[in-house]
C-alpha cells in the first residue's frame, strides 16, 4: 500500500493529542485504542520507508572497498 507524508503527519498529530479518530481527506478512521494507533503509525512509517528503498530514493547500505598494499623487501 502507498502511503503519504500527510498520513504520516495526521496519526502522529493525533497519537500527540490522545484521539483515536483519524481523518485523511474525505475518509475517516477510528481506532479501538491508543496503542493501535501506535501501530498505525509504526506501519505507515515502514511502509514510507520501504518505498523510499523500493524507488531508490533511500540509499542502501555505502559500498565499502578495502586496499591493502605491501611493499617487499
Amino acid at each position: 500500500m502507498s502511503y503519504t507524508q500527510d498520513q504520516l503527519e495526521a496519526l502522529q498529530a493525533a497519537l500527540a493529542h490522545g484521539e483515536r479518530r483519524v481523518t485523511f481527506g474525505d475518509k475517516t478512521v477510528e481506532y479501538r485504542s491508543i496503542e493501535e494507533l501506535r501501530q498505525a503509525v509504526r506501519d505507515v512509517q515502514s511502509g514510507m520507508f520501504k518505498q523510499a528503498v523500493a524507488t531508490g530514493l533511500w540509499p542502501r547500505a555505502p559500498r565499502q572497498i578495502q586496499i591493502n598494499t605491501f611493499k617487499g623487501t
